[in-house]
């Protein structure tokens, strides 16, 4: 199979763009409330699985803060959501990238035009100049949105801590993060922390129709939503039917470890061509969730070795894939590896 059996992606509008929410009404009225209390923490994080809707949560609190600088005004006491109209101003430039009161930092693209791996210090650093810049056009307000806070490297870390440690006045973190026990704790003890459930079935259904322009009836969005496990993302990623055979081979295969079946592994990495970013992140996510329901599995703690070798292997996996997707490597050699160290694992 070549590149050009790639499985085409579904084109969907990132979470910046989305001013629709679907789910985590109690998440979006603790935002709202500690807004216009006055007394709103500078930062937060936001955890959760991946997919279920934090950045949108995060892009949508920013937009409100910024549309409505003052929280005593009675626009925002009189507000039942976050909710701005797409048509609004600050929703536009927020999509656009280009609203002056808000700093996004996240992975770029390298200058050979790979997708880097990790946000760098350099750009963390951007906070400095951001923060210190004035902020009379926006009412005072600077927001800053971290997606994710887990690719942030070391020094990146740091960098983003200096300025946590003594926030400007008028100023709002929102960090994102897929797994917010493993940020860094003198990150954590600076934030309030707001976690996230995945999503309902109708609740993935109706975000992914939003967000990928599809009718809500589609029967192809119901079966990819049933495996998602309360994740849009996944299930924007299995709404083919490519996807959801990869997702089922590659569960077939984790749930024979330590058994490997070296045939199958073949195959599974022929399936898998180069370019192909839905495949590959259909097999990424199907062996995260799959780590993930080990490490959270109510007997975990009953082997801690296991749960100590799952968990590190839990990390290399997702950098690999990152390097891989990045560099767009050949995929095979992910399989392989991925399967054998999780066969090294659950020895």
């Amino acid at each position: 199979m070549n590149a050009r059996n790639a499985e085409p992606e579904v084109a969907v509008r990132a979470p910046r763009e989305t001013t629709a929410l679907f789910g985590h009404r109690e998440a979006e009225q603790t935002l709202l409330n500690a807004y216009r209390s006055g007394r709103i923490p500078h930062a937060w994080l936001i955890g959760g699985a991946q997919g279920i809707g934090k950045a949108t949560l995060a892009y949508r609190m920013a937009r409100f803060v910024l549309a409505h600088p003052d929280p005593s005004a009675r626009a925002v006491q009189d507000a039942d959501t976050l909710y701005v109209d797409e048509d609004h101003p600050v929703a536009r430039q927020v999509a656009g990238g280009s609203h002056g009161g808000l700093l996004t930092l996240e992975r770029t693209v390298n200058d050979k035009g790979a997708m880097r791996t990790v946000i760098t210090v350099d750009e963390s650093r951007e906070t400095i100049g951001f923060f210190g810049s004035t902020a009379a056009s926006v009412g005072g307000w600077r927001v800053c949105v971290v997606d994710t806070v887990d690719e942030l490297n070391a020094n990146a870390s740091n960098a983003l801590l200096k300025i946590l440690e003594e926030p400007p006045a008028r100023s709002l973190f929102l960090l994102i993060s897929h797994a917010p026990a493993r940020v860094l704790a003198t990150i954590q003890s600076r934030c309030r922390k707001l976690p996230l459930r995945p999503l309902e079935t109708d609740d993935v259904i109706r975000a992914a129709a939003e967000a990928a322009g599809k009718d809500r009836n589609d029967p192809a969005l119901r079966d990819a939503a049933d495996p998602s496990e309360g994740s849009v993302s996944r299930a924007l990623t299995l709404v083919s039917g490519q996807s959801l055979g990869l997702h089922q081979r590659t569960l077939d295969l984790l749930n024979r470890l330590p058994q490997l079946d070296q045939r199958a592994l073949h195959a599974l990495g022929d399936a898998l061509p180069l370019n192909d970013r839905v495949g590959l992140k259909a097999f990424v996510d199907t062996v995260d969730r799959w780590l993930t329901g080990h490490l959270h599995a109510p007997d975990a703690g009953a082997n801690l070795p296991r749960l100590a070798r799952l968990a590190e292997v839990w990390e290399k996996i997702n950098r690999a894939a990152r390097e891989t997707e990045g560099f767009n490597l050949e995929r095979k050699p992910l399989v392989f590896s991925v399967f054998g160290m999780l066969a090294e694992a659950t020895r």
